[in-house]
């Protein structure tokens, strides 16, 4: 019971009527939050990720202390900026100079006088602060007010202002230092010196002024008074306030961020006021703004182990968020009229329909071209044009003088628009995540290999740093004017590819107060998320031949460099274009990776071998070896394959005359004909099987299902119905010959002993080498089995044969069989035909996944390919069949549904159904048991968890050097036995993870030659199959299906412990040592050594030697 609902009960038992409030908790529950508990969730996470009330009088304590001492510190007199500095140079500190740098001849000084003011300011002044992501301490904001007497009016030229303000910061760091055990830190947010402040955290050990218990460090912020000499009309985005080093005469550029950097020193106390009264007047306003950061940290918009690029030091601007969306939008005049503006939401939302709200807004908006001004009381102090023309995002604050997103790029806020559209459609479709609470607000987003399509590393030691002074003075480091160009290059050259671009670098951090400079960002990560609909394109189109001369052929020519070419296109039409040159669909896929490769290298100087990005080697792992495709002269893949089923289908088509039923159907049920196979398939032609070695010669059979019309002639005998079946085989194998003489058609017979079970197959092999497996549904089996099975419900009188045990086990095998070829199979293969072709990025999502799990000896063995393949749909329908591709929670390569399925696997609960909408003629319901029948176990579920969590603790950190190809090598070390099986006779060694070519080297002694060509031919999973009948009461085996030449096995449990003896107790045994036995029973225990033998036996000409291992 809720306390809301226990509140309720006890009112009622007072007969008091319930309250407004308690009347709209109750229809949020239900109505707004979708769930009670995701209400209860909410209420159970804001406490705490706020301060805890425990330490704060410690906290308070020292700032009190750290204030008495700041209005004491002795003024010290005018000085040259360099002597002045080279004074606290001799004392330890530094001092961070901006650029551009001061001179000797400076006709300027610096000097210090006791602050006026000093105050806590920020979130933690108004008490609203939250817990950052990377665990760090909370950041307690003190504003140091600067004396206007050490200003003059014209600071605001050439970085004056803020070396006045660099050189206050570090004789507050010499003073501070000296006068309390702290730790002392400057910290610049985005690397820019203009915006250092002074970090002081407690020291370990201090017993005078250690506020650890607070959890906090407090920040120490040089600001403007509101009477400072500093003309706010010189300030605005249009003004140029740099001269150029090289000439006294002023720049012609303007400097907006430069100008927005001065502003803030005066926006502090402004904000700490508007926010107050903000939070006072809506009571929900608190609770909203918890929630949006921590929202905004699990996704990099703040401090974590990556910062997205623009908003570190940006806690401001979530405040000004909720702000603008309550109190409205200012109305702006342009030159085609006033523009409509924002209403405002009002003061009587909840905090979640606030969040909401701020979501929706995000998701929306569109950054680049609709400026956001936030409804003022005195009107715009700034005209909203130079804003607009000078700043490529505008969010004005509520003062009028601060762009929040002055120095955020574009790019940035494109993945900030997709994160919150991302989590508005998980909000509002709860089934598109197993726990939609944890997805939205616990969950880290820093993993990028699953939150990106792609993701590249890149190293900027290696680029070329040729920034203009004008691009320094704006950005105020040279990094930041390098990732700001990075940044607006890939986003024209990207275009409608991607639907974001991240540029991910790390938290900048703190330094010691004897360094004057910020430490340099040596590696950021570019991740792309793709737009499926324009990513892939092979043409990019510039300017028609016409329009040569202009400026924008002009452009587009520099942005691709020597790509850029006149070219004649079909329709007549020659334009300035782009063409990427691809021959598979993986090099395709690499386009966008391909684009920003080539920028780097064109306009940064950066290397492809210093961009590099994870596609590359996870191809490979899909890709036969380049020696065996050399040897195999057929050019196989998916659309050949359909290519001839297409064709088989029709040739069975053309025998209707010849046939006594009519063909109806011609089903598909195999994966290399849903795209879903880990390897492309690859025809073998009968004249080509002769010159190829035995490890190259498998070729797969493709399994297909007919269906004739139906008819009373039938028998009614399960035994007399499979002879009938032959003899159509028979028939049809006959005519398809005679009809088409490249065909070679034949009656397989298998070995089943099942004599309700259809063992019999059509083999049809193709001119072109392909191989295909038919077989023969008749309805009237299922009847006749289930009548088998469980006699009373047969309609009529018990029939004169009464079925014996053995024959009702025989009859239920061959049901199983019946229901899982004939029912589910077709049902299946169209349900996830159907989702390769909606979401380009499921077929080699699905093929990574087999191909891993086939890697660590699960596929097949105890995880059929099937339930692979239904898993592999949830991150793409998401529980529900409505998504589209188009959905931002829809990954679009290969490679992050690779990972999200490994997060999913990681976390997932096996013994809980997975509900999935995935056949149309459904409701969602749990995958079909069939394909969970024979496994997943308890001991295969634990083995997959673990490697599911290895591998995804490998690709969370993308920073880290990661070997893609380790994620697929299997350790034996958790095996009792080890089979070492001879490589020189399995089809299918070509497809092992570790393939040695010397093994189907043409003048290797280990390669024989064969006459005949056998389709589907693979020992390992026959022998797979003996050894489980033979020892599944010993032992448990694992193998890798995909050319494997090792099959692990552990012992199971319970054999190691003597029991009696018994006959058929079905293990080989032998008698115990004396000490184990009792005094009236003899006791027996496994005899490890003969099951070994037997092992050897069963496996002779296939086993190479038999491994026991030690396990500790």
């Amino acid at each position: 019971m809720t306390e809301v609902e226990f509140e309720i009960t006890n009112r009622h038992g007072r007969e008091e009527p319930l309250t407004g409030h308690e009347l709209r908790d109750i229809k949020d529950a239900a109505d707004l939050y979708q769930s009670s508990s995701f209400k209860l969730q909410i209420d159970e996470l804001l406490p705490n990720v706020r301060p805890k009330e425990s330490g704060r009088q410690q906290l308070d304590h020292f700032l009190f202390a750290l204030h008495t001492h700041c209005i004491s510190i002795p003024s010290i007199a005018p000085l040259n900026p360099l002597a002045a500095a080279k004074v606290l140079a001799k004392q330890g500190v530094a001092v961070p100079f901006a650029f551009p740098l001061p001179s000797r001849d400076a006709k300027w000084k610096v000097a210090f006088e006791p602050p006026r003011e000093i105050c806590v300011v920020g979130s933690w002044g108004n008490g609203i602060t939250v817990k950052k992501k990377s665990g760090s301490r909370f950041g307690v904001d003190l504003s140091v007010e600067m004396p206007e007497a050490l200003f003059q009016e014209k600071d605001y030229l050439d970085g004056r202002f803020f070396h006045k303000k660099s050189y206050y910061l570090a004789v507050l760091a010499q003073s501070i230092s000296t006068a309390f055990e702290v730790d002392t830190f400057y910290s610049s947010a985005l690397g820019d010196p203009r915006l250092t402040t002074l970090v002081l955290s407690p020291r370990n050990g201090s017993t005078s002024h250690d506020f650890s218990k607070s959890h906090a460090e407090v920040h120490v912020i040089p600001v403007l008074s509101s009477s400072s000499p500093l003309l706010l009309s010189r300030l605005f985005p249009s003004h140029s306030n740099v001269r150029m080093p090289s000439s006294s005469s002023p720049p012609s550029f303007p400097t907006p961020i430069y100008n927005n950097a001065i502003l803030l020193s005066t926006y502090a106390k402004e904000a700490l006021t508007s926010t107050h009264e903000l939070k006072n007047a809506l009571p929900a306003f608190h609770d909203a703004y918890t929630l949006l950061r921590v929202w905004a940290n699990q996704r990099g918009y703040g401090d974590g182990e990556l910062c997205v690029r623009g908003f570190e030091g940006k806690g401001s601007f979530w405040a000004g968020l909720l702000r603008y969306l309550i109190l409205g939008e200012e109305l702006v005049s342009t030159k085609s009229g006033n523009a409509k503006s924002r209403k405002p939401l009002g003061k009587g939302l909840s905090s979640y329909q606030l969040f909401k709200a701020a979501l929706d807004f995000l998701a929306k908006q569109k950054f680049g071209e609709t400026p956001v001004f936030t409804k003022t009381t005195i009107g715009h102090r700034c005209p909203p044009e130079e804003y607009i023309t000078h700043h490529p995002a505008v969010f004005v604050d509520a003062t009028s003088t601060i762009n929040f997103l002055s120095d955020v790029p574009l790019t940035s806020l494109d993945l900030l628009s997709h994160d919150a559209k991302e989590t508005l459609e998980q909000l509002s479709n709860p089934g598109t995540s197993s726990d939609t609470f944890a997805s939205c607000f616990l969950q880290s987003r820093f993993k990028l290999s699953s939150r990106f399509d792609a993701v590249i590393r890149v190293d900027l030691s290696q680029a070329s740093r040729n920034q203009s002074t004008s691009a320094l003075v704006e950005h105020g480091s040279s990094d930041a004017a390098l990732l700001a160009s990075i940044s607006a290059t890939l986003r024209r050259g990207l275009g409608n590819r991607t639907q974001a671009i991240a540029i991910l670098q790390p938290v900048t951090s703190c330094r010691p107060i004897s360094s004057a400079e910020s430490p340099s960002t040596s590696t950021v990560h570019i991740g792309l998320i793709y737009d499926p609909t324009h990513a892939f394109r092979l043409v990019d189109h510039g300017p028609s031949a016409e329009n040569q001369d202009s400026d924008v052929a002009k452009e587009f020519r520099h942005l691709w460099g020597s790509r850029a070419e006149l070219r004649r296109f079909k329709d007549g039409r020659i334009t300035e274009s782009v063409v990427w040159e691809v021959t598979t669909s993986d090099e395709r896929a690499h386009i966008p990776v391909s684009i920003v490769r080539h920028l780097l290298q064109l306009h940064f100087g950066i290397s492809t071998k210093y961009a590099r990005t994870l596609q590359t080697p996870f191809d490979s792992l899909l890709r036969l070896p380049d020696d065996v495709r050399r040897l195999h002269r057929a050019t196989g893949g998916y659309k050949a394959a359909l290519t001839a089923f297409d064709g088989v289908v029709r040739n069975l088509k053309a025998l209707d005359e010849q046939l006594p039923l009519a063909l109806l159907n011609v089903t598909p049920i195999s994966e290399y004909l849903r795209y879903t196979s880990t390897f492309a398939p690859l025809p073998i032609p009968a004249s080509a099987s002769t010159e190829l070695p035995k490890p190259l010669r498998f070729l797969p059979t493709i399994p297909i299902i007919l269906e004739f019309e139906k008819s009373s002639r039938w028998p009614d005998d399960l035994k007399a119905i499979q002879k009938i079946k032959l003899a159509f085989f028979e028939i049809i194998a006959q005519s398809l010959m005679t009809s088409n003489p490249g065909l070679k058609v034949s009656v397989a017979i298998g070995d089943s002993s099942n004599p309700f079970q259809g063992c019999a197959a059509l083999e049809i092999f193709t001119a072109e080498g392909w191989s295909f497996s038919a077989f023969i549904w008749h309805d009237r089996e299922a009847t006749l089995l289930d009548r088998i099975v469980d006699p009373s419900k047969m309609f009529v009188g018990p029939s004169d044969h009464q079925y014996n045990a053995r024959e009702q086990r025989e009859a239920k095998a061959a049901q199983e069989l019946y229901t899982r070829r004939f029912i589910h199979a077709p049902r299946h293969h169209h349900a996830i035909a159907n989702l390769c072709h909606k979401y380009s990025a499921y077929s080699g999502t699905v093929r990574l996944v087999k191909r891993w799990l086939a890697a660590h000896w699960l596929l097949q063995t105890h995880i059929s390919e099937e339930a692979i393949e239904i898993i592999c749909a949830l991150p793409f329908v998401g529980g529900k069949q409505k998504s589209t591709e188009s959905a931002a929670t829809v990954p679009h390569s290969k490679e992050r549904g690779f990972s999200l399925v490994l997060e999913f696997l990681t976390d997932w609960e096996w013994d809980k159904p997975l509900c999935l909408l995935l056949y149309e003629d459904d409701t969602p319901a749990t995958a079909p048991e069939v394909w969970t029948s024979n496994g997943p176990d308890a001991v295969a579920i634990r083995r997959l968890r673990a490697f599911a969590k290895e591998a995804s603790k490998a690709l969370r950190n993308a920073e880290t050097e990661v070997d893609i190809k380790s994620l697929f090598l299997h350790s034996t070390d958790d095996y009792d036995i080890v089979i070492q099986l001879n490589p020189a006779v399995l089809p299918r060694y070509y497809q092992n993870v570790n393939a040695e070519s010397s093994v189907w080297t043409r003048d290797s002694p280990l390669g024989t030659a064969e006459s005949t060509l056998r389709p589907g031919f693979d020992p390992l999973p026959l022998f797979l199959a003996d050894l489980q009948s033979t020892f599944a009461d010993t032992l448990k085996f694992f193998a890798d299906p995909f050319g494997g030449d090792r099959i692990g096995a552990i012992w199971l449990p319970d054999l190691g412990v003597p029991r009696s003896f018994r006959a058929l107790a079905g293990f080989s045994s032998e008698p115990s040592s004396k000490e184990d036995e009792t005094k009236d029973k003899k006791l027996v225990v496994l005899n490890r050594q003969a099951v070994l033998d037997d092992v050897g036996r069963l496996g002779t000409g296939l086993v190479q030697k038999i491994i026991v291992c030690e396990r500790m």
